[in-house]
């Protein structure tokens, strides 16, 4: 019998793989802080914004975005995974954000809310790619911004997994681009280097 994976079968695989990972993410990949940093500056935020960090993970984005909007700001967590999130309560890095336990393609946020949001390692995780990112568009106001960040390139990252990159790869350029605009992004700037990659786009509307 061919079965369709759904949306929440895709869910339940991501946090089936997150899950078991969680406790020793960071010391995984302990020297991405600084990658982390510069990709948030990149995103240009202002003190006393409102930003989302999507899938955040066991959020070592999260000091960084607090630090960007400065204490009258917002900074949000939202993660799909309970091991990540309490990852993130363990590291303090609770103090920096309000977390919530949250599949990104339903967030509990009102239209238009938010200045920015922040996605590390987010597409390929998402049940829906287009859905998540038009419901991501709906939470930013118009002009907003998005980035969507990986500490290591595509390239590094498929060579790290032990497999070549295939053209259907979502964050490759011509497949990111078109998928963006059906969301309600313009895609602005694109690096994908071993070091880096960085996608930022803004909210049209």
């Amino acid at each position: 019998m061919n079965h369709q994976h759904t949306p929440a079968d895709r869910l339940a695989e991501v946090r089936d793989f997150f899950t078991p990972r969680a406790a020793d993410w960071d010391t995984r990949f302990p020297h991405d802080g600084p990658a982390y940093a510069v990709a948030v500056a990149d995103l240009g935020l202002r003190p006393g914004d409102a930003v989302l960090d999507a899938g955040c993970g066991t959020g070592r984005a999260l000091p960084a975005l607090r630090a960007a909007v400065g204490p009258t700001g917002t900074v949000l967590g939202a993660d799909a995974t309970p091991a990540m999130l309490l990852a993130a309560i363990r590291a303090d890095r609770h103090r920096e954000a309000a977390l919530a336990l949250a599949d990104v393609t339903r967030l509990p946020l009102r239209d238009g809310c938010l200045d920015a949001v922040f996605g590390a390692g987010l597409i390929s995780h998402l049940p829906d790619p287009e859905a998540g990112l038009r419901e991501l568009a709906r939470v930013v106001r118009p002009q907003g911004r998005l980035a969507l960040f990986h500490p290591v390139g595509r390239a590094a990252l498929a060579a790290r997994k032990g497999r070549p990159i295939t053209p259907d790869d979502l964050r490759a350029e011509p497949n990111l681009r078109p998928l963006l605009a059906r969301s309600g992004w313009l895609l602005t700037s694109y690096t994908d280097r071993d070091t880096r990659f960085l996608a930022l786009a803004v909210r049209q509307g």
